[in-house]
């Protein structure tokens, strides 16, 4: 057991960091079980836009070194980009503090497997911030997959895509260097949908035995503007990371899948969706609907829309009255409730490093079999 309030030290201030600092913010008045928190260090690299977020999010002292923060914070949540995922990790639990890391646990799979180790030595959680397996609608999809409802798993489909890369002056940015992301839609969004499958259907369709993937960058280069009110191109740099993935699995069951990701697919924004067909029925969602789960079973000439908002459904009773909807940043309550309660009561966290450990040996897969052009075995 730990002492409350929790404090929190957080690495990064830009999106990840605000969707967690909302969810912080969220959870006293909905979840008044949650253990209660403290958002205490708020740390990066530029001082004066870290005072700026730090104000607006509600934290109490910062840090440009996370080093210097580990000492101060009973937790500790790495929200940084991919390449310093490793390292703050592994001294925060190498030095008893919990850790949730974002996804993907690193871009490469040693170190991952080093971040994994040293979640299995420490005697605290941590968590792969994996939020979409918070879903209501996901949740009640797993209950009917366990249940039985849908037979025998034969085959999911997954797809995460995104179009903020379509227009080729967009700017360079982290995400698009290997060296700092590891990969780039297969990484980005393809570990996504590799966990809700992995979380889905893995007890009932075994881990993914093997992949046959391809990888596509459709632009190799991209401007860096100056700062400004009229920016000009200062110069291109080299995107080494892919635009697409696509990938065919076959699970330790025989059940098939099929998953693919772009960040050059025009007119769609955040269309992540994964469906799951079984012997006696088929599950469909979409997280652009995301409070509701298409559902067939044994006879049913046709899927029948199932609006997840019912106080008995998971989480649901926290919010609204039954069909008031919730959105993409209840995701984050819900897995800063369940991390920081399992942290509070000494317990364990899904999905814990081992999982995303695991998503990660799928993505160097993935890599391999387009390196090589064949199929590639898993672990």
């Amino acid at each position: 057991m730990t002492r409350e309030p929790l404090t929190i030290g957080v690495l990064g201030y830009r999106f990840m960091g605000k969707a967690h600092a909302n969810a912080l913010a969220r959870l006293p008045m909905f979840f008044p079980d949650a253990p209660a928190v403290e958002r205490h260090t708020l740390v990066g690299r530029d001082e004066e836009a870290l005072a700026d977020a730090a104000e607006r999010f509600g934290f109490a002292h910062t840090a440009t070194d996370w080093a210097d923060a580990l000492d101060e914070v009973d937790v500790f949540y790495n929200l940084g980009p991919n390449h310093v995922h490793a390292e703050p990790s592994i001294a925060a639990l190498d030095a008893g503090v919990p850790v949730l890391c974002e996804k993907p646990l690193a871009p490469t799979l040693e170190e991952a497997e080093a971040m994994r180790d040293a979640a299995a030595a420490a005697d605290v959680p941590a968590g792969t911030a994996f939020n979409y397996r918070f879903v209501p609608a996901i949740r009640y999809a797993k209950g009917l997959i366990e249940d039985g409802e849908i037979g025998e798993i034969r085959q999911v489909r997954g797809r995460y895509l995104q179009d903020w890369l379509v227009d080729p002056e967009a700017p360079w940015a982290w995400r698009m260097d290997a060296d700092m992301a590891g990969s780039g839609a297969l990484g980005d969004l393809g570990a996504h949908t590799i966990d809700l499958a992995n979380f889905l259907v893995g007890d009932e369709a075994g881990g993914i035995d093997r992949v046959s993937g391809h990888l596509q960058t459709f632009v190799d280069e991209r401007p860096v503007y100056a700062d400004g009110d009229d920016p000009a191109v200062e110069e291109y740099r080299d995107v080494t990371v892919d635009d697409a993935y696509s990938a065919q699995v076959a699970y330790e069951s025989g059940a098939t899948g099929t998953f693919e990701a772009s960040r050059f697919a025009t007119g769609h924004k955040n269309d992540h969706a994964i469906a799951v067909h079984g012997s006696e029925g088929s599950l469909k969602f979409s997280l652009e609907r995301l409070n509701e789960l298409e559902v067939l079973r044994g006879d049913d000439r046709g899927y029948q829309t199932v609006l997840v908002t019912d106080e008995t459904d998971p989480y649901v009773d926290r919010w609204w009255p039954p069909g008031h909807v919730i959105g993409w940043e209840h995701t984050f309550v819900h897995e800063n409730y369940e991390f920081l309660s399992a942290v509070a009561e000494g317990g364990s966290f899904s999905p814990s490093f081992a999982e995303g450990y695991a998503v990660q040996e799928v993505l160097r897969a993935v890599e391999r079999s387009d390196e090589r052009g064949e199929w590639i075995s898993v672990g």
